[in-house]
């Protein structure tokens, strides 16, 4: 599913024939400083359909070495240690020329000589070819072509859900694990194919192959994880820790066995990931059965192709089902946003109707017109307490959060209309206030009537609403204590109009990150909302 070491296969048939007899092959190494080895063999061309293009030598080899064809010099790789003088590396991959010639039919002798100072613990044969010259050098731009085209998509998708994570407000871990592993991706094939673009010294090869091992690794520990998360799997730490030490397991037991390690991983994460499909599947989670298939379908893909390419297909297929998760998360997502506002809608109609329903209106403008009656002076701080209260419920209907000084000055105006209309004291307290903190509109509004409506008139002094407000690491609390004598009530009423509106404010801005909580104390009532960051 993600990388490979092995070199690409050949795509575009060679015009030719030929034979290369390995009894008369034979390798001579010299002394251990410099390491001079010689390798001649013989190569029968039985047949050639186009002989008006050149033929060429690839040779799979460590070290630097001068090439012969039947005697001639046709090039060099790199330049070998001689005395007083270091060995310069050659690539480990290398193309030279036949002269046309010496192109003909029969059999004709290859004989390397060369030096290899370095790496000389790394157990590697040598490899000959021949071939068309153009299509030597064809052959690798084919494959390339097509898996630049692939690591460009990657890159752009990488990009793309990079700035979506950053620029979103709502940061959701699984949009960020998707780019970095389109990058990842990226970052593989770029790695895996640059051996093309670049001349890399043969005592630097396995350098690159680690790079690809460790790209395997990352990429083989995220996309189990990035399912995890898309069909909310459960123990994902657990899930997580089983997949890293088999992972690692694989590394340490294989390790400088590339080839072997990438597929195992391979294998790993694609196990992984169907169990995980499984599971979603069996919890009717949607998507669950178009990411089994597409892993499913990478596995055969894997069995019928080459690996290099059937890897990346399989990968391509993978992505594919990451895209179509996408979709569904974020079709979900904008019905949620078209019913939060409604919901938003739906609140602000409430929150008006709370202070201009008939009952309300009625029992406060009886009460207005006895206070002018009776104590004109009285009256006129009764009108400016009222319109006060309706200029704040104008100014804050169409809000979502509102500032906490902004709520308190609207509970202080309702405890002086209240005051008024049943000639009882109230009197508001407040503790720790925060300034600079929001709340949903009318929250401690709608609490304090409740606590008005259900609590006994005292014999003396007044009815003392109380509100404390205490911030931590990961939560911060407010806490409304309404010191009165509770009425008798034939059972406990929890989620009446009042405690509906609370909590239907509270989801709007904070999802399912609040707890409310409303019970009778020793002293009255308490009332605590409860917000995690």
């Amino acid at each position: 599913m993600f990388t490979s070491c092995s070199y690409y296969k050949e795509y575009v048939t060679s015009d030719v024939t030929y034979d290369i007899d390995y009894d008369h092959q034979w390798i001579e190494w010299g002394k251990p400083k410099n390491s001079v080895f010689k390798l001649k063999t013989e190569i029968d061309i039985l047949k050639r359909e186009n002989s008006s293009g050149s033929l060429g030598l690839q040779i799979n080899a460590f070290g630097a070495f001068d090439v012969y064809w039947d005697g001639i010099l046709v090039g060099r790789n790199g330049k070998m240690a001689k005395a007083g003088q270091a060995e310069v590396p050659g690539t480990e991959t290398t193309y030279y020329e036949i002269p046309k010639k010496l192109s003909n039919l029969g059999k004709h002798t290859v004989f390397l000589i060369g030096t290899r100072t370095y790496n000389k613990e790394a157990e590697r044969g040598i490899d000959i070819k021949l071939k068309d010259y153009l299509l030597l050098h064809r052959s690798p731009l084919i494959v390339v072509s097509f898996m630049n085209i692939m690591a460009g998509a990657f890159l752009i998708a990488g990009i793309y859900y990079f700035f979506l994570y950053v620029n979103s407000t709502r940061k959701e871990l699984a949009v960020l694990l998707f780019g970095i592993i389109c990058l990842l991706f990226f970052g593989l094939l770029i790695i895996e194919y640059v051996k093309y673009y670049l001349d890399i010294p043969y005592n630097q090869f396995y350098t690159r192959l680690k790079i690809i091992g460790w790209l395997t690794f990352a990429i083989s520990m995220l996309v189990p994880w990035y399912f995890m998360l898309q069909f909310e799997f459960k123990r994902k730490r657990l899930f997580l820790a089983l997949l890293f030490l088999v992972l690692l397991a694989v590394y340490i037991g294989y390790y400088g066995h590339y080839d072997v390690s990438a597929a195992y991983f391979t294998i790993t994460a694609r196990f992984f990931s169907i169990v995980i499909a499984i599971d979603a599947i069996v919890r009717k989670k949607k998507g669950g059965l178009i990411v089994a298939a597409g892993l499913l379908a990478g596995v055969a893909v894997n069995y019928f192709m080459f690996y290099d390419f059937g890897l990346y297909i399989a990968f391509t297929i993978l992505v594919l089902c990451m895209l179509y998760l996408h979709t569904i998360r974020t079709k979900a997502m904008e019905e949620a946003h078209n019913a939060s506002l409604l919901l938003s809608s739906r609140l602000q109609l409430e929150l008006i109707k709370k202070n201009i329903q008939p009952h309300f209106l009625r029992n406060t403008l009886t009460s207005l017109i006895d206070w002018i009656e009776e104590s004109p002076k009285e009256g006129v701080v009764f009108i400016r307490a009222l319109a006060e209260e309706f200029d704040i419920m104008n100014d804050i209907s169409e809000h979502t959060l509102i500032p906490i000084r902004q709520e308190i000055d609207l509970c202080r105006r309702h405890l002086e209309i209240m005051s008024f209309r049943k000639e009882i004291c109230y009197e508001w307290q407040e503790e720790g206030i925060d300034e600079n903190e929001t709340i949903p509109p009318a929250i401690f509004h709608t609490i304090i009537e409740n606590g008005i409506t259900h609590s006994l008139s005292p014999k003396q002094g007044c009815i003392v609403f109380r509100l404390e407000f205490a911030k931590e690491k990961q939560f911060k609390q407010y806490t409304l204590l309404t010191f009165a004598k509770n009425r008798n009530t034939k059972k406990e009423k929890r989620v009446g109009t009042g405690f509906k509106y609370i909590e239907a404010r509270l989801t709007e801005s904070y999802g399912a990150n609040w707890t409310f909580d409303s019970h009778a104390v020793e002293k009255g009532w308490e009332t605590t909302i409860k917000i995690s960051h």
